[in-house]
Parts: structure tokens; sequence; C-alpha cells
């Protein structure tokens, strides 16, 4: 008899911090993967992206949806709404009611969730009654449910663990709400990709929610206590301030880490509820490893350790869609009949084509952007002022870029390795913004350096937008092209 095939696995949210990590360890495990996108072409620079199949589906289409669930075994659903505004609930409801139809039509052999703990007799945050929501939804299918619920997630790029590195090495005295003393059973990322790895082969009769967490329980004031010491940093003095309302504080942790208020706030709410598992059944169908469970320090140590080295792989910013795909680019021909600005600026160097794109794709983050550096923080103070997300998300990795990674302020767009980097502006606008770079060998010039910022204007606020900066453009854009080349050149 043939052995039978491994089992097809469909990851939807393959984007995002905990489906682009799932997808190699299913990879690992001898599971075929299908994953589900919007933007095919934003996972197309992953190690992985040759081994899977790719689906084309946006969360809330149902007849996209069952598409992609065709044939399939097993559904990840990894999709949520966080940060997309105060509608958050009811677009978790809507694709969570997509999904449980898709599946139940299909004929799916198992569907499974990443949600949050559910702490018994105190009033939900909004984000932890959302995900108990689609819990519900998801269970109510007809398809064999696992629903994984977790509290905090410890790795390097989750929204969770940036937020509690920037607050500790940030803030050597705190101020803080009240919810620092909130009871938290914190897991670590590995943890949580290995319990859903194994939910993939649960028996059909298992339908049900698990609570996962990792071995240590405390307070988040003792996790910014404990983190301090594995970071190396002197104690930290907290003291709390009971009139912090959870509006004031998401606000306060969008001034202090990269994470902007939008996705801070249902965090930081969801942070005054105890959430400590009441349960350990999930160990009877897939039991600890030989180690056991990593605890606290031990994750924090692993997570400390990417971040320093620049080998984060996902991130919590990578989820984010750089913009909707009706959205325009500056290449299109007479861009609608539109305005568009264009500032364009030519640099001939004596660098070697390899080293001249090396730095540009090196930009940004720590390395800055070559140019009055000044100017680059006032804009990003300013849009962090009026709720974007400013200049502190930095990059996922040093050195290498991929279509759909946050950079600063910017979101990559378009990346062909050596000759083009595109990014699309994501701070506050009054209308569309590009920055390009090309490497170029001319015959005559030898290396060039091509850059182009481009805008398209929203109404009359756009145009006076643009004229107001237009004078700094010299010192910014023009500055920006000669601090590439010259960095090229001292590294040939």
């Amino acid at each position: 008899m043939p052995p039978a095939e491994p089992k097809l696995c469909l990851v939807t949210g393959a984007t995002g911090y905990i489906g682009g990590r799932l997808v190699p360890e299913l990879l690992a495990a001898g599971y075929r993967v299908r994953v589900m996108t919007r933007s095919p072409e934003r996972i197309r620079d992953r190690p992985w992206a040759g081994q899977v199949e790719v689906a084309r589906a946006d969360a809330s289409d149902a007849a996209q949806v069952a598409a992609a669930c065709a044939g399939v075994d097993v559904v990840y659903y990894l999709i949520h709404a966080l940060g997309s505004g105060t509608e958050f609930e009811e677009t978790d409801r809507r694709t969570a009611g997509v999904m449980a139809g898709a599946v139940r039509d299909a004929g799916v052999g198992r569907l499974v969730y990443l949600g949050a703990l559910e702490p018994e007799g105190e009033e939900l945050s909004p984000h932890l009654r959302s995900r108990t929501e689609v819990a519900e939804i998801l269970l109510g299918s007809g398809v064999p449910t696992a629903v994984l619920r977790a509290a905090v997630v410890l790795g390097s790029g989750s929204a969770s663990f940036e937020m509690l590195r920037h607050l500790t090495e940030r803030l050597p005295v705190m101020v803080t709400p009240r919810w620092v003393h909130s009871r938290i059973q914190p897991i670590a990322v590995r943890d949580v990709l290995r319990y859903l790895v194994g939910c993939a082969e649960l028996p059909a009769s298992v339908h049900r929610g698990f609570d996962i967490g990792g071995p240590d329980v405390m307070n988040y004031a003792e996790m910014m206590q404990r983190y301090a010491v594995v970071a190396g940093l002197p104690r930290r003095r907290i003291v709390p301030v009971p009139l912090f309302t959870p509006s004031l504080s998401s606000h306060w942790v969008g001034l202090i880490t990269p994470v902007p208020a939008g996705i801070a706030r249902p965090l930081v709410e969801s942070l005054r509820n105890t959430v400590v598992c009441g349960e350990r059944d999930i160990a009877t169908y897939v039991p600890d490893p030989p180690g056991g469970l990593l605890g606290f320090d031990e994750a924090v140590t692993l997570a400390v350790a990417r971040v320093r080295n620049s080998a984060v792989t996902t991130r919590w910013s990578g989820a984010s869609t750089p913009g909707a795909p009706s959205d325009p680019l500056p290449t299109d021909p007479d861009w609608a009949g539109g305005s568009l600005y264009v500032d364009e600026r030519t640099r001939p160097t004596a660098a070697d084509p390899a080293d001249l794109w090396r730095v540009v794709e090196g930009i940004g983050g720590d390395a800055g952007w070559y140019s009055f550096p000044l100017a680059w923080r006032v804009r990003g103070w300013l849009d962090r002022a009026v709720g974007g997300v400013g200049l502190r998300r930095g990059r996922r990795d040093g050195g290498t870029l991929y279509v759909g990674d946050a950079l600063d302020f910017w979101r990559v767009e378009e990346l062909e390795r050596g000759r083009l980097l595109r990014l699309r502006a994501e701070m506050r606008l009054p209308g569309l913004a590009w920055l390009e770079f090309h490497v170029e060998h001319d015959p005559d010039a030898g290396t060039v350096l091509r850059q182009r910022a481009t805008f398209a204007p929203r109404g009359l606020a756009g145009h006076l937008y643009w004229w107001a900066v237009a004078a700094f453009h010299g010192f910014v854009f023009g500055g920006m092209v000669r601090g590439v080349a010259r960095a090229a050149e001292k590294g040939s």
C-alpha cells in the first residue's frame, strides 16, 4: 500500500507574526502547506515561498475563502483585526463567520484557532471579548475545532514583547497604571508554535478550547523587573498611579514604544484582566518537550538575543497592509489623470553597484536616512502626535528587506534586489507618497543612484502640504542621495 499523502494545512494570516513563523514549522514537520493572503507578492521573498501553495483571498470574501479551503485537511485561523480601528469587533465577527461557513462546506477535517485566555468573573476588555466571540463562532462551525487560549506571547517581534522591551529599556523610573499588578501567565512563542503544529493530529473527537501558558505566573511589574535583569539593566522604579485610564495608558505606551496607540489600546485594556491558565489538558495530546516549557527568563533571553543580532523573522508590524489593492502606484500611466508631485535626483558614484545596493537595502532603522537627522526625528514625532506610526517601528532585519516589511514609517512595496527599492509612506499624510531608489550601471557614468520621491495629493490640503515642505527637500532628499552614495563609497 502506498504511503498516505501528508495532510494539507491552510495557514491564514501568513504575513502576520504567528502565521509567518508557523509555516516553516509545518513544513519541517512534513505537512503540505497552502497560505491564504490578500497580497501574494508579500510572501515571495520568504525563505519558504517556493515550498507552499498560495491562495489569494480576502478573509471577508466568502467565495475566495471557500476556494482557499478546497481540499484542505487542517485550517489555521490566525486572523484578527487588532489595530484596524474601533470597528475591529465587527470585522472579527464577520470574517470568523465567513471562515466557519467555508470550512463546513469544504469538509475540512480540523480547524485550529489561536485565541486569548478568558478570565472568569471579570468584565472582559473589547479585545478579549472579541477573541472569545470568534472562538464561539468557530466552535459552532460543525468542524472539529481546537481553540488555543494564550496570554502574552514572548518572542522577538511580537507586539506584547515590543511593549515590554521598550517600556523597560527606556524608562528607569516609571509612573504606571494599576494594570501592572494584574496576574499574567506568558508563554514563549516557540511553545505556542509547538502546540499549533501538534493540533494538526488531534483526534476528530476533540472539539474544545485549551488554555496554554508557560511555567511562570507574575504581574506586569514583575515582568518588567525580570526583563531588566535579563537585559543587564539596573532595577526599575515603578510607581503605580490608579488614575491612568486605558485611553491615557495607550497614548503613553504609544509615545514610549514603537506600538501605535491603535494597537496599544486593546492590548493595554486586556492587561487589566487576570489571564492565567485554568487547566493544562493540552498536555494530554501535545506532551511537554523533554526540557519542559520555556520559562519567562529563557524566553526573554532568546528574544533579546534575536533582536540584538537582527535575526527577527517576523514582527507584529508585518501584518499591516500597504494600501488597498485599488490604490494607485506612482508608475501608473498618467496617474489616472490625477496630480503627481515628483522630486527626482541622480548621483553618479565611484562605488561598486553591490556596495551601493547594500547601503540602499540597509537604509532606515538604526542606520538612519543619511540626511538631516533632526528633520526625520521631528517628522516622526509629529506623526506620533497625530496617531501615526512614527519612526520607532525600525526594521525587522538590519540588512535584508522583504516586500511587505515595515521600515520606520514606510512599507516596502516593491523590491528587485540589486536594482530597485520602492517604499510606500504610512505616516499620516493628506495624500499618498512613495520613495524609490534605483541602482543603475551606466557605461559612461559608471554606477548611478536614482532617487525619486513622489506625492499624490488628496484635495487642497494635499497641495498645500507639498508646497509647505518643498523648501526642505533640498536638505532632506538632496542630502539623502549624497549621503547614500558617500556611505557606499566608504564601503567599497
